[in-house]
């Protein structure tokens, strides 16, 4: 399994780098394009629509997304960072309060406007972050991978309390707290380190919060590691609820796309939203 996981993470990378560090960004943003498509056929999938159904969704969300940008292009209007975030703060938090029997019951249509509706908004943030620079992309995605790492080690040597039991036993609440502070740390050293003593193509996103909010943009780094785990817990839910391990078996070793990205779809937007401030 390792040697497989190993083996699926050099295959993207291989693809994934080139794309990134084109110097046109829409090699980026075709090459992604793809990636939602899929992770809209496996939403499908997850909440009552596969086969057929679940490739035209994915179909469709890509098309949706690629209009978008035809009409906008990388001026995509603040509000729509705004509505991301409120819809995932106020829909994602609700979703977790009604829990894994309470998902099933909202109706197919509503589970799949919603879906489109958030992987739309996170497809069109990654692309517009890239625009931006890659230093302030790799910003926002490496917050998402530091909660992520510090709080799996914090969680396994402190971890006493359960923090979503019933969606996803192992994480805890000592765990989100590692994360956090690891959030932190590296917010710290990207500001005085990396975007000071590296040949960087743009501030980080973390340069720009400080700039912006001073001290305020902790709790910025607060909320947007919240958001990152509200993310995880919110796929996990939609999996659960469908009886699914994993979102798909797309990515050897790893799972599905969905279960790459589910902490980056609401950090992306919201990170977006609160350097616009």
């Amino acid at each position: 399994m390792l040697l497989q996981r190993v083996i699926t993470a050099l295959v993207l990378l291989a693809i994934l780098l080139p794309a990134l560090f084109a110097s046109n960004p829409i090699w980026f943003a075709l090459l992604t394009l793809v990636m939602i498509a899929a992770a809209g056929w496996e939403w499908s999938r997850l909440n009552g629509k596969p086969g057929v159904p679940a490739l035209l969704f994915g179909a469709a969300l890509a098309a949706v997304c690629a209009a978008t940008f035809y009409v906008v292009g990388f001026q995509v209007p603040t509000w729509c960072w705004w509505l991301a975030g409120g819809l995932w703060v106020l829909g994602g938090v609700r979703a977790l309060a009604v829990g894994v029997a309470g998902w099933p019951r909202l109706s197919p249509a509503l589970r799949l406007l919603l879906g489109a509706v958030l992987l739309w908004a996170a497809w069109l943030a990654l692309v517009v972050a890239r625009q931006r620079g890659i230093n302030f992309l790799l910003s926002a995605m490496c917050l998402v991978w530091m909660a992520d790492v510090a709080a799996y080690f914090a969680g396994k040597t402190f971890g006493r309390r359960k923090l979503a039991p019933a969606i996803s036993p192992g994480k805890s609440w000592e765990g989100a707290i590692g994360g956090l502070v690891g959030v932190i740390v590296l917010g710290v050293v990207w500001v005085h380190v990396i975007d000071v003593r590296l040949p960087v193509d743009s501030p980080s996103m973390y340069t720009v919060l400080v700039q912006r909010l001073g001290l305020v943009s902790l709790l910025a780094l607060v909320f947007l590691s919240a958001m990152s785990v509200v993310g995880d817990l919110f796929e996990s839910l939609v999996k659960r609820a469908a009886g699914a391990k994993d979102s798909s078996q797309l990515l050897p070793g790893h799972g599905g796309v969905l279960d790459r990205v589910d902490a980056l779809l609401p950090v992306l937007p919201l990170a977006l939203a609160l350097t616009s401030l």
